[in-house]
C-alpha cells in the first residue's frame, strides 16, 4: 500500500495562532492556493481513492484536489484532528494565562496528556489506526487529507514508529508525505 498525506491547506485561524482541534476555521486565500497546488502537483500520482477529515478546512482542500484528479472523495470520521478541548479558540498566550501549568504538564508525557475535556495523543492514535485500516480494506494508492497532530499519527502507524519520533515532526500546509514500503518522501 502507498498512501499519500497532505495536511489541508491555511486557515484564518492558523494565521491567528488560534487552535482549532475539531472546530474550523475558513482556509486563506494562501491556503485555497495550496490545495490548488496540491491538486496540480497530485494530478501527476496513480491514486485510486481520496479519504478526508469531516472537517471543513479538510474537506474544501480534498475537494478541491478531487476535482482536478477526477475521484470521489469519503469522509472518515477519525480523521478528525486532535480534540483541543478547552483549549479550541485558544493561543498559546491565552492559554498560558488561563492553564498556567498546563505546557509544563504536557511536556512530561507530550503522547498520553489529554487536552481538558479533549483529547491525548494517545486516543488519536487510536483513531488513525482504525482510520487506516477503514482505509485499508477499500484502497491501495489512496490520498488522505487530515490535519498536523492526526497526521503525526497516522504517519506513526505508517512507518511503525515510536510515539516521540511521531511527535518531532511537523507536516506544512504545503507538503504531501508519500508513505510506500516503509519509506517516507515527500513533494
Amino acid at each position: 500500500m502507498r498512501v499519500l498525506l497532505a495536511r489541508h491547506g491555511q486557515t484564518e485561524w492558523n494565521v491567528l495562532g488560534r487552535r482549532q482541534g475539531q472546530l474550523d476555521s475558513p482556509l486563506t486565500a494562501a491556503g485555497l492556493a495550496q490545495a490548488h497546488r496540491h491538486a496540480k502537483t497530485l494530478t501527476g500520482f496513480d491514486l485510486d481513492a481520496i479519504f478526508t477529515s469531516p472537517l471543513g478546512r479538510a474537506s474544501t482542500t480534498a475537494a478541491i484536489i478531487a476535482e482536478a484528479v477526477g475521484l470521489p472523495v469519503t469522509v472518515v470520521d477519525e480523521l478528525a484532528e486532535v480534540h483541543h478541548g478547552d483549549f479550541t479558540g485558544l493561543t498559546n498566550a491565552d492559554i498560558a494565562l488561563r492553564h498556567p501549568n498546563a505546557a509544563r504538564e504536557r511536556a512530561k508525557d507530550k503522547y498520553n496528556w489529554r487536552f481538558p475535556n479533549g483529547e491525548s495523543y494517545a486516543d488519536a492514535d487510536f483513531r488513525a489506526a482504525k482510520a487506516l485500516a477503514l482505509i485499508a480494506q477499500q484502497s491501495r494508492k489512496p490520498l488522505i487529507v487530515s490535519h498536523e497532530m492526526i497526521g503525526r499519527m497516522l504517519l506513526r502507524n505508517l512507518l511503525a514508529e515510536e510515539p516521540a519520533e511521531a511527535l518531532r515532526r511537523n507536516q506544512p500546509h504545503d507538503v504531501i508525505y508519500i508513505v510506500d514500503g516503509g519509506r517516507l518522501t515527500s513533494t
